[in-house]
């Protein structure tokens, strides 16, 4: 059987009962690395399991699914996944790719980024589409996200965006001269996020939200440093140092917050009072 097993938001120990119960027998352990990571090494992983790993970068899960697959009809295959399997980042492929060949799939489900955010203080049932923030380039700034967050604007709910990882990604330069180098990893932070999402306000001016729209900036969430910090998204744009280490999320506020959630968010709030002001004349919060 092909295992997929959610490992949760923060380190070793957030794995399953259950998840950990298969990675112990199972034949082999893959881990996918290369949407997401955990805040701990491979090395403290495969103490903690008692059990070796390999790591599944993009080139082997989408080139290579026959090598993960290998002999799974008649062993147990385990694919870890950080956060939950089927939650930001889905692997139906991998799913597909092993019904094809009668492999039987069972998944061992864990928390997600989509359900930690809601330690932020925001309702979970009040968000809307999920959507992602790329780095920009200096000829390619996709912008398909805005129209995901008028809707969700449109009627009222909150917005999370997920911010960009790029883990062993191939020089181009290199590539065009036969050899294959890869750049160092690249976290995209709430700063770069908030500042790329106030450009595209500037060239489309919809007033989708403003440089003054508030929102939350989330840090390792699910971990022991949690951190959140509020504010304008201009505001955000200078939050990095307070908000530290990767990975990083941001959330927009709906127009139909609850006062509960404002009065919960408050307390990350960079500056209180002109939270408050915004709050009031934004979205009639007092």
């Amino acid at each position: 059987m092909l295992f997929l097993v959610g490992l949760g938001l923060s380190d070793e120990t957030d794995i399953t009962v259950k998840g950990l119960e298969i990675v112990k027998k199972a034949s082999r352990v893959y881990l996918e690395a290369y949407t997401s990571i955990l805040l701990v090494d491979q090395a403290v992983l495969e103490k903690y399991y008692g059990r070796s790993i390999t790591v599944a970068d993009r080139e082997m899960v989408e080139s290579n699914s026959e090598e993960i697959l290998r002999n799974a009809q008649t062993e147990d295959v385990a694919f870890l996944v950080v956060g939950d399997p089927f939650g930001a980042t889905t692997h139906t492929d991998l799913v597909l790719r092993a019904r094809e060949l009668g492999i039987p799939v069972q998944t061992v489900p864990n928390a997600s980024i989509l359900s930690g955010i809601g330690a932020c203080g925001l309702q979970l049932y009040s968000f809307g589409q999920t959507v992602s923030m790329v780095f920009f380039t200096d000829n390619w700034r996709p912008a398909s996200f805005y129209d995901r967050i008028k809707e969700n604007r449109d009627i009222g709910l909150h917005t999370l965006v997920l911010v960009d990882i790029k883990v062993k990604e191939p020089n181009m330069e290199s590539m065009a001269r036969g050899r294959i180098v890869y750049e160092p990893p690249r976290y995209m932070t709430v700063g770069q996020c908030a500042q790329q999402m106030i450009e595209v306000e500037n060239d489309r001016q919809e007033k989708v939200y403003t440089k003054d729209s508030l929102a939350i900036g989330a840090a390792r969430v699910g971990g022991l440093t949690e951190k959140f910090v509020a504010g304008t998204l201009e505001e955000l744009c200078s939050a990095d140092d307070a908000l530290g280490p990767p990975l990083h999320s941001l959330v927009l506020l709906g127009r139909r917050t609850h006062e509960l959630e404002m009065d919960y968010v408050r307390q990350f709030a960079v500056d209180k009072e002109k939270w408050d002001r915004i709050a009031k004349e934004e979205y009639g919060k007092q």
